[in-house]
């Protein structure tokens, strides 16, 4: 990216120093035509700046458009000859200024206008040569023929020159090409080794935790139905976790599928996750204001994820705590997730540590235009609290709350 912007740059200030280069020639040329030009036709001194001007300004669109400089330049050559008389002894019918001028844009359409223009240019500018130097009668092979002949040699220069300077941007895209290859061969390995690893140690223990939670009513005996039930909601869970990761390490293990292309939560699948939440012994309450059908997807993946990490926060960092959550989708998304101060020290809690969940989930809130907010509050507890927008076009319905207890 730096280098494609250095280019720009260099590309940038290139054109610069060209454009000036025109200026300083158009300057020039009209500096020597101007005060030459009696010296080669009968012009009134009124007309002499506008002749003048015809011959050497032209130049001056030698970047920006050349086929039509070259049309200007050389209907005035024409115009010219057939027009302004010349100076006795005089078997130029125009400006030498002009000639280089014109032929100048010759070149210039044989570098860079389409072949077709090219071709038109080419034939009309040997016509325009040979028809008027052949009427000036001393030198009529000369005229008729060694300058179309001139002029062939320039146009066929040009396509050289056009040709070298194709077949170096072919070379350079190839070989960008190439470089873009490596990089996907690399991400690709990379992203297999990262789904190695993932299956190698989370696929395994998740898929442990699940044989445990299945067979722990056959392996202990005299559970009760409580017991039963918790062992149950514990292989639900982490049935979906698995599900989750494993559609995760076929996308890392896939060349041409995206992550973001894979199926993902939307905002309609909240009310399961906070349903899979309460089973799973969370004391949990929620609120659900509005339809969550016509919520945008990205906007609903990001509001499934910042459920899921206030959830799993809260769990964490307040065991056995009172959670609340109000969702209401109206003419913006609003999340409202608080718990109650922990009421139990689980062993091996770790709450103190940092990690980057708060952070995770207000990269996703910012990503989809929104924000949200965490913190602790007076009493001891946590609230999150988010409002992600929902497209200007968008007419959610407001349907009957849904309401949950535990």
């Amino acid at each position: 990216m730096v280098g494609k912007v250095a280019g720009k740059a260099r590309g940038l200030r290139a054109r610069q120093w060209f454009d000036g280069f025109t200026v300083l020639l158009a300057i020039i040329f009209i500096a020597v035509a101007w005060p030459t030009l009696h010296l080669t036709h009968r012009v009134p001194p009124a007309a002499a700046p506008f002749i003048a001007g015809f011959a050497a300004f032209p130049i001056l669109l030698l970047r920006v458009n050349p086929p039509l400089g070259w049309a200007v330049s050389a209907g005035s050559a024409l115009l010219i000859t057939l027009a302004v008389p010349h100076q006795p002894g005089n078997s130029i019918p125009f400006q030498v200024v002009h000639i280089i001028v014109l032929f100048a844009l010759v070149f210039a359409v044989a570098v860079r206008a389409p072949v077709r223009i090219v071709g038109v240019v080419w034939i009309s500018t040997s016509l325009l040569f040979a028809t008027t130097m052949a009427q000036t009668g001393d030198s009529f092979a000369d005229a008729g023929f060694g300058w179309p002949l001139a002029i062939t040699g320039l146009v066929v220069f040009g396509l050289l020159i056009r040709w070298v300077a194709v077949s170096r941007q072919a070379l350079l895209k190839s070989e960008e090409e190439t470089e873009l290859e490596r990089a996907r061969r690399a991400i690709l390995e990379e992203k297999a080794r990262i789904a190695r690893d993932l299956h190698d140690v989370v696929a395994h223990h998740m898929s442990m935790v699940v044989v445990q939670a299945q067979t722990a009513p056959y392996r202990i005996s005299g559970l009760s139905p409580d017991a039963r039930a918790e062992f149950e909601s514990i292989g639900t869970g982490a049935r979906a976790a698995l599900n989750e990761i494993r559609g995760m390490l076929g996308v890392l293990r896939s060349d041409g599928q995206l992550p973001e292309h894979a199926p993902q939560p939307s905002a309609a699948d909240v009310p399961g996750l906070l349903e899979g939440a309460q089973r799973a012994g969370v004391p949990l309450t929620f609120t659900v204001d509005g339809s969550l059908d016509l919520v945008p997807e990205t906007t609903g993946l990001a509001l499934y994820r910042i459920v899921q990490e206030s959830l799993a926060n809260a769990s964490r960092h307040a065991p056995g705590a009172a959670v609340r959550v109000r969702i209401a989708a109206g003419s913006e998304l609003t999340l409202e997730v608080s718990n109650d101060r922990a009421i139990a020290v689980r062993s091996g809690d770790h709450s103190g540590t940092s990690g980057s969940g708060i952070a995770g989930m207000q990269t996703r809130a910012a990503a989809v235009g929104g924000v949200l907010t965490a913190g602790p509050r007076p009493d001891g507890g946590f609230e999150v609290h988010a409002s992600l927008p929902i497209s200007a076009n968008l007419t959610t319905p407001i349907t009957a709350p849904l309401t949950s207890t535990n």
